[in-house]
């Protein structure tokens, strides 16, 4: 009944979205009285297998080559895969990420076992689990579980778990041997270009997201001036992004990122149902739109009914002081 973290990191840290899993992952665990297990895929790796030593895990497996330095499917399904079959886990965790929703279900395919994306919430019932995740939108909850050949893996939806408190146990590190043709990968990562400074989307506490009410793309320049006085980053509708005003990588919803910030600042932003399914399950919602109908407000925590032209000024000026 082990669990198993594939672990993802950026620059030489351990990501948020990993140290959620792992308190997914620590649930199950003590639920099922198994071990918890976690894989670090790249080059280099002792310093990122330092940070994860003190969070509850049992065991950690270094897969180091510089085949792994970039993330490729081929090259971490090729690096993993051997592993798994010698050990069998019983659940395979991974953050629900660009790189864990592209993994996942190619790893899953690989393995012919379940694939199961977006979970928020795990619960044991006798010797089964139930895993529940938003569907449709986020308007409903399925909640199910999975039959068939292990491991299943799981995807977990960004900040439905707390990131995992320290624990006094370190955890027994293992170096693996690591066999990937290179003739064998299919992509070769040239370079990145950078589209954002700071924290990404996903990554953020604070982000302000303008609609169609924006008008226009000069005008996201206010929402960024108040995005850095909150030390927060901003994100667009799927409306403004089709009108040209933001570039997709800035969108929010269900053609774009899920989000779950601690404060979600919504600015002319109707409420759609395509955006409310990725930034629903923000801690704290302000929605700013001079439509009191708005459907928007009805998720909000906080809602203002006024012109954002005049309301956001006013909050950035305030901030200030």
């Amino acid at each position: 009944m082990s669990v198993w973290i594939i672990a993802e990191h950026k620059a030489g840290i351990i990501t948020d979205g990993t140290l959620e899993a792992i308190s997914a992952g620590r649930l199950i665990s003590a639920l099922t009285g198994g071990k918890l297990s976690a894989a670090i895929l790249g080059n280099n790796l002792d310093a990122l297998a330092d940070m994860l030593s003190g969070t509850g895990i049992n065991d950690i497996y270094l897969l180091d080559s510089p085949l792994l330095s970039q993330y490729t499917s081929d090259a971490y399904i090729a690096g993993i895969e051997p592993l798994i079959k010698l050990h069998k886990p019983f659940l395979i965790l991974m953050p629900s990420t660009c790189l864990g929703r592209d993994l996942a279900p190619k790893l899953a395919a690989r393995l012919k076992t379940a694939y199961l994306s977006d979970v928020n919430s795990i619960e044991m019932t006798g010797s089964e689990i139930f895993f529940s995740r938003p569907v449709y939108g986020s308007r409903l909850v399925s909640t199910l579980t999975c039959s068939g050949e292990r491991p299943w893996i799981v995807t977990i939806r960004p900040r439905a778990f707390e990131k995992t408190e320290a624990a006094q146990k370190k955890a027994k590190t293992e170096n693996q041997p690591v066999h990937i043709s290179p003739s064998s990968l299919r992509t070769v990562i040239k370079g990145f270009e950078q589209t954002q400074k700071g924290a990404g989307l996903t990554e953020a506490d604070i982000i302000i997201s303008g609609g169609r009410g924006m008008k226009d793309a000069e005008n996201f320049k206010m929402l960024g001036r108040l995005a850095k006085i909150l030390g927060g980053v901003v994100g667009a509708s799927g409306a403004a992004v089709d009108a040209g005003w933001m570039p997709h990588s800035a969108q929010v919803g269900q053609t774009g990122k899920v989000v779950s910030p601690k404060l979600y600042i919504a600015c002319g932003i109707s409420g759609a149902p395509q955006h409310l399914a990725g930034m629903s399950t923000s801690k704290c919602i302000v929605a700013i739109n001079k439509d009191p109908d708005a459907p928007i407000f009805k998720i909000a925590d906080y809602g203002i009914v006024g012109d954002l032209f005049e309301v956001v000024p006013m909050l950035i000026e305030q901030l200030k002081k």
